[in-house]
């Protein structure tokens, strides 16, 4: 059990009270999810002036000095290990990498080591002191701007310095940039070209994952064209207008035609056959393509590709292609 203090300021002025919390005590390098909240608010172990804090879903309306008393994991640390690392570019600002499926970006709850900025961490050795944090991110986090799912190959960024990273970020927050997907999807879809734009929100029925079926929600848009046609599936390629997390595989599983093997959003079921094909990937078949944006400090345009990892062309011509799509 952790005993914590935690002061919530104007920042915290019209959220609820749990999630004031969580946002807080993340800033001070403790995470911490609504559900222990709401363990410790049940049992009274949220204290406003030495009482009860009463109800998690209450708003702070003025500054606050809470009291807690959490039952926490270890704060996950990122450090340096020497794992294999692909850099497709690197200047004194910046780095392109070309992420092999199943590394974690950063570190998190269950995923502690193997990630992508502890091999950053290493690859730049002393350097590695100067990576930035975003406002709002954790030390777990030095030079991220986004993110690739653990199962997503491919292109990512990673910023060096404070003003590469806050000139990316920028560029992110307008979607201004160059991002192409290529995956694998069950079935070949009627269409050629079709661009989706949705809403984005946690779905209701699982929250680990997002649904475009929300009350609620961010705007998603992806634009989307057939390359080839394969036997029972299709080579897609996605071009991002927005990047919200899942949005390619949510887009995907709403078409019904999901991205092969991917097990959160419809990708492992049906005809045994398309089972097998699935459980031997062992990994959705999606990569992040190619990767163009400003150079956030030189003003440079920069474009990178990432041919597609041996896994994804031997599924190419495990799955047979049928035909050319005409554009």
């Amino acid at each position: 059990m952790s005993s914590l203090r935690v002061a919530l300021g104007p920042e915290a002025l019209g959220l609820r009270l749990d999630a004031a919390l969580v946002a807080q005590l993340q800033r001070q390098g403790q995470p911490c999810t609504r559900s222990q909240l709401a363990r410790a608010f049940a049992a009274g172990h949220v204290r406003v002036g030495g009482a009860p804090a009463g109800k998690p879903g209450r708003i702070v309306d003025a500054a606050l000095e809470v009291e807690l008393e959490l039952h926490l994991p270890k704060p996950v640390e990122a450090v340096a290990e020497d794992l294999p690392l692909r850099v497709v570019y690197e200047d004194a600002d910046l780095l392109v990498i070309d992420k092999p499926a199943g590394m974690v970006v950063h570190a998190g709850p269950g995923h502690d080591s193997g990630t992508l900025v502890n091999a950053v961490l290493h690859h730049l050795g002393p350097r590695a002191a100067a990576l930035p944090v975003l406002p709002g991110n954790d030390a777990t986090r030095p030079g991220i701007v986004h993110r690739l799912d653990r199962d997503t190959s491919g292109l990512i960024v990673v910023a060096a310095s404070a003003r590469a990273q806050e000139g990316l970020a920028e560029q992110f927050r307008v979607h201004d940039l160059r991002r192409r997907y290529l995956g694998v999807v069950w079935g070949v879809p009627v269409f050629t070209k079709r661009t989706l734009k949705t809403r984005h929100g946690r779905d209701p029925g699982d929250r680990r994952r997002f649904s475009p079926h929300v009350d609620e929600g961010r705007e998603a848009i992806t634009h989307i064209q057939v390359l080839r046609a394969l036997s029972d599936a299709a080579l897609l390629e996605f071009q991002l207008e927005t990047g919200r997390t899942h949005q390619i595989r949510m887009h995907c599983r709403l078409l019904g035609h999901p991205i092969v093997a991917d097990q959160m959003y419809g990708g492992m079921g049906g005809p045994p056959a398309r089972r097998a094909i699935s459980a031997a990937l062992g990994r959705h078949a999606l990569h992040a393509a190619h990767l163009g944006f400003r150079h956030p400090v030189t003003g440079v345009d920069l474009d990178f590709d990432a041919p597609l990892p041996p896994d994804l062309s031997d599924l190419l011509e495990k799955l047979g292609p049928s035909g050319q799509v005409a554009s």
